[in-house]
């Protein structure tokens, strides 16, 4: 298998009126690790204030990661219908220079996870997929960056996608980007790889020309940090040899075990 690295924005989460819980794409990509029995470089970002409680989550996982120190730390409020999810962004967090990503190892598949819009400027998306396979999650693209509700917006600078060789949406960040989920449009966003997530209502893949839906068994729990999981799933599976369908229904099959409790 080749190397395996993620990086991004870590947030503090607030679901439903509970405590605060940590999150942000690589603390629920390590959960996902974990299961896999997957090692990754992890490189995150936090407050340094809030340093302490992230490496105790990690340390939970068994997961080594480097915490790069930022200013502020992403905080999200949640609340759930169902799959329906109703989102505000109660505080930004710091932004990633190309001089911070370089804690990242060259060779292999990376991921970057970010939470909002100009969290991974182009500079540092090219600086990643410098000697490496580069996969986006597409809140890096629609999530505008600001305090409130969260609001979604077409129209990303183009020098975001020049260098990703996988992009993963959810539907509405693909409904944002192009209108709807007309694969041609999805496939003339340029990345050779590009995965759709519906929830528990699986996902789409078009690659290579083709485009296949992967189909998931429904699990009543809480969602957050699935599309993360099945994001480094897929990119592992990748990094291990398997084509994208392939890749995807391994990434899905492991969502299924996450949400079923049984990571934890």
């Amino acid at each position: 298998m080749r190397p395996l690295a993620l990086v991004g924005n870590l947030s503090l989460d607030l679901i439903d009126g509970r405590p605060p819980r940590i999150g942000g794409a690589p603390f629920h990509c390590a959960r996902a690790l974990r299961l896999l029995g997957t090692r990754a470089t992890i490189v995150a970002r936090c407050r340094r204030e809030d340093e302490r409680v992230f490496r105790r989550g990690f340390a939970r996982l068994g997961l080594p990661v480097t915490l790069v120190p930022g200013t502020a730390t992403t905080t999200f409020s949640f609340s759930y219908d169902g799959d329906r999810r109703e989102m505000r962004v109660e505080r930004v967090g710091d932004v990633w220079s190309r001089e911070d990503v370089e804690a990242v190892p060259r060779g292999g598949w990376v991921h970057a996870g970010p939470l909002l819009r100009g969290d991974f400027p182009p500079e540092s998306l090219a600086a990643l997929a410098r000697g490496r396979r580069l996969s986006l999650d597409g809140q890096g693209l629609t999530r505008v960056r600001a305090t409130g509700p969260l609001r979604l917006e077409r129209d990303p600078d183009p020098e975001l996608l020049r260098h990703v060789t996988v992009l993963k949406l959810a539907e509405e960040e693909a409904e944002a980007l192009v209108g709807g989920l007309d694969t041609e449009a999805l496939a003339a966003l340029g990345p050779p790889e590009v995965l759709v997530t519906f929830g528990s209502r699986g996902s789409l893949v078009i690659a290579g020309g083709e485009v296949e839906r992967v189909r998931a068994h429904h699990v009543a729990e809480d969602p957050t940090g699935s599309g993360d999981a099945f994001s480094i799933a897929y990119l592992a599976a990748r990094a291990s040899g398997h084509v994208p369908v392939a890749a995807a229904r391994r990434a899905r099959a492991l969502v299924g075990q996450m949400l079923s409790g049984r990571t934890r």
